[in-house]
């Protein structure tokens, strides 16, 4: 009997116990999306949930968290047990910019977050109105130069990389233009639709159908090349302006103290999905590329977005509504 209990006791330990890379996952996994249903951020999450659940064996459960940027869900991930049975699927605003434009040291994600691998990279896309009298960017750049302060961008919130790029912009070449802070990109994109706004950068995943049905006029792309989905549409760089390559990238995270091998399992099991053709040919539908990093190129990569953005954060004084 008394080996009976030994044994029981020795199992329950090794299920209460950090996660190890041989035992886990052992039960369903929490991935937290800062962003409601629907969104890109939120689609790349539902595309790996599957996959890992299909090759882990085990649930991965979206639970949205919406609100303050982003910073509701990176707080709460930031308390969250370092197991491997909560994870976080985070973009630039609420990893890089959430608690810089809300003035909150809620989280800090060098010290937070542990970055296992990109997901996706998506592209911004600089779109007008029909009735915008610009066919090209330079046409654009043009027009905004002459009649300073009468085009309105639609941004989808104070802090996004839309707003940012759109800021950047504005500052590097001497322009001006009235920004419209809507709450999310459906209700910006609803007001480009209608008129009542001129132009937008946004998220190819979200302005792709409105581009290819005629009803945006796309003038760059901020990506480093062409896009599949956009062939005819040139970049930012081969135009001359190399300094407006921001694209919104969607990664997976684990809570900082998280054991190795669960961060390698993670790893592993992520890069095989996004290698996938049928997960590759998902993303470009949707206006992105599948994009894994090995966690020491994601962080690599987040240290130089925070050393580009948050000082044009701070110059132009953005604060959340």
């Amino acid at each position: 009997m008394r080996l009976i209990w030994i044994a029981i006791a020795a199992a329950t330990a090794m299920l209460a116990g950090p996660a190890s890379g041989q035992q886990w996952p052992a039960r369903s996994v929490k991935l937290i999306v800062p962003y409601p249903a629907g969104g890109n951020v939120d689609s790349a999450a539902r595309i790996v949930a599957d996959k890992l659940q299909e090759k882990l064996g085990q649930p991965f459960i979206i639970d949205n968290k919406a609100g303050a940027g982003g910073m509701i869900a990176g707080e709460a991930f930031a308390k969250s047990a370092p197991d491997g049975y909560t994870l976080f699927v985070g973009a630039n605003g609420p990893v890089l910019f959430a608690t810089e434009i809300n003035k909150r040291e809620a989280y800090n994600w060098k010290k937070d977050f542990m970055p296992i691998s990109t997901i996706s990279m998506t592209p911004l896309v600089l779109e007008v109105h029909p009735s915008v009298q610009a066919t090209t960017l330079k046409e654009f750049l043009d027009l905004a130069k002459r009649e300073p302060g009468k085009l309105t961008m639609a941004s989808p919130g104070p802090g996004t990389t839309n707003h940012l790029l759109s800021e950047l912009m504005q500052s590097n070449l001497e322009l001006q233009w009235v920004t419209a802070h809507y709450r999310g990109n459906a209700p910006a994109i609803s007001d480009l639709l209608g008129g009542q706004v001129q132009f937008a950068f946004d998220q190819l995943t979200v302005s792709l159908q409105h581009i290819k049905a005629g009803l945006f006029r796309a003038l760059a792309v901020t990506s480093p090349h062409r896009l599949k989905s956009l062939p005819d549409v040139p970049t930012f760089a081969e135009l001359g302006y190399k300094d407006f390559d921001g694209q919104t990238f969607t990664g997976l995270f684990a809570p900082a103290g998280t054991p190795a091998p669960v961060i390698d399992k993670l790893h592993e099991t992520l890069v095989a999905i996004l290698k996938d053709p049928a997960v590759v040919d998902k993303f470009e539908k949707l206006g992105g590329e599948a994009t894994p990093m090995t966690p020491d190129e994601f962080k690599a990569y987040l240290e130089r977005e925070d050393a580009k953005w948050i000082p044009v954060v701070r110059k132009a004084n953005i604060r959340a509504d």
